[in-house]
Order: C-alpha cells, then sequence, then structure tokens
C-alpha cells in the first residue's frame, strides 16, 4: 500500500468513525478535515466531494462487516451452525470495529430512504448483498437438513435481521445489559420454528 492509499484508508477510518456518530448525512470535508488534522484540500484530493466520500464510507462500512461478522462466521459448519455464528458475530459487530455511534449502514438506510441518488443506491446496494449472503447461508442449512424444505428464506432473513436491529435499540438507547441474552435467546426460538422437527 503506497503513502495516497495509506493517507486515503486513514481519512475513511476517521469518516466512518465520526458518521457512525453524528451520521452520513452529517459527515462533511470539513468536519472530517478537523478530525484527522488535515487540512480540507487534503482530504478533497482523495474525494472529489462529499457525495464521494459519503459513498466510500458506506462502502468501508460493508467491508468491516464482512470482515468482522461473515468471514469468520464461514470457519463455521454450513447450516444453523453458522447462521448462528453470523447472529453472534453480528451483536458486537460495531463495538469490534470500534464505530462508537453503531452502524453507519443502518444509520444511513433511515436516513436515506426517501432521498433518490448515488448514496442511496450504495447503501441499498451494500444492504441486499448482506440480505443475499444471509439468504444463501440459510438455503444451505436448507439443503443440509437443518431447517424445513418449505422454509421461507426471505421470512427467515426478515426476522433474523429484525432481531439484529432490535438489539441495537436495546444496547443503545435502552442501555440494556441483557440485550444480548435476549437476542439470542430469539435466535434460537426463529431456529426451532424453522427446524424439521418443530413441524411435528
Amino acid at each position: 500500500m503506497g503513502k495516497g492509499d495509506e493517507t486515503r484508508q486513514t481519512i475513511l477510518d476517521e469518516a466512518l468513525a465520526l458518521c457512525s456518530q453524528v451520521g452520513v448525512s452529517g459527515l462533511s470535508i470539513g468536519s472530517l478535515a478537523d478530525k484527522a488534522g488535515m487540512s480540507k484540500s487534503g482530504v478533497f484530493a482523495h474525494f472529489g466531494s462529499k457525495e464521494e466520500l459519503q459513498i466510500a464510507v458506506m462502502r468501508e462500512s460493508q467491508q468491516r462487516f464482512v470482515d468482522i461478522v461473515v468471514r469468520p462466521a464461514l470457519k463455521a459448519p454450513r447450516g444453523i451452525a453458522r447462521l448462528r455464528a453470523i447472529f453472534t458475530n453480528w451483536l458486537d459487530w460495531t463495538e469490534r470495529a470500534r464505530l462508537p455511534g453503531g452502524c453507519p449502514m443502518n444509520a444511513a438506510a433511515q436516513e436515506f430512504d426517501d432521498q433518490p441518488g448515488p448514496v442511496r443506491d450504495a447503501v441499498e446496494a451494500g444492504l441486499a448483498d448482506g440480505h443475499r449472503l444471509l439468504a444463501n447461508a440459510v438455503r444451505m442449512a436448507i439443503e443440509a437438513g437443518e431447517l424445513r424444505p418449505d422454509t421461507d428464506i426471505d421470512q427467515f432473513v426478515f426476522e433474523f435481521t429484525g432481531l439484529t436491529l432490535a438489539n441495537m435499540q436495546s444496547k443503545r438507547l435502552f442501555k440494556d445489559r441483557d440485550a444480548n441474552r435476549r437476542a439470542l435467546d430469539a435466535f434460537e426460538r426463529l431456529v426451532r420454528d424453522y427446524s424439521p422437527q418443530g413441524k411435528e
């Protein structure tokens, strides 16, 4: 990695932490320059516009999620074990990614859901990638015989994702120390609902 790439990565690290706290809309070249100890022109040289910076941050957030949540989970066997690993990693991923204000992608999904444009497109594409990845893991669990053949994959993904969002709100807004336990209990109940034995 060259010096230019290292500087760009440093800027992205600061940008990700900052938009974790102030939101993607609140991210600006000026605020980022102050936080990174650089000039506006120095930041602008790497990101030609606020919009380009926002999109780069969304992509970086997605990559961090993959590195912290997905890749480690792929070591688990296909099936429920892998789904459980993804879920467990997901619960604390922002802490491990050192994102003090929570998940930038989820925040951006709320900020830009009614704002058509390249940033919204980037957020939607990133979350859609996550949906497809999770759907594939559910499909593998069905193929392994650990979930019912008639499992509604989209419904399972919907409920799975809903549990992670509820966990985040419970921990961050309500400071619920039992949030992870509640989420894990709910995940196990979800798995039981779709297990072959659960239909008997």
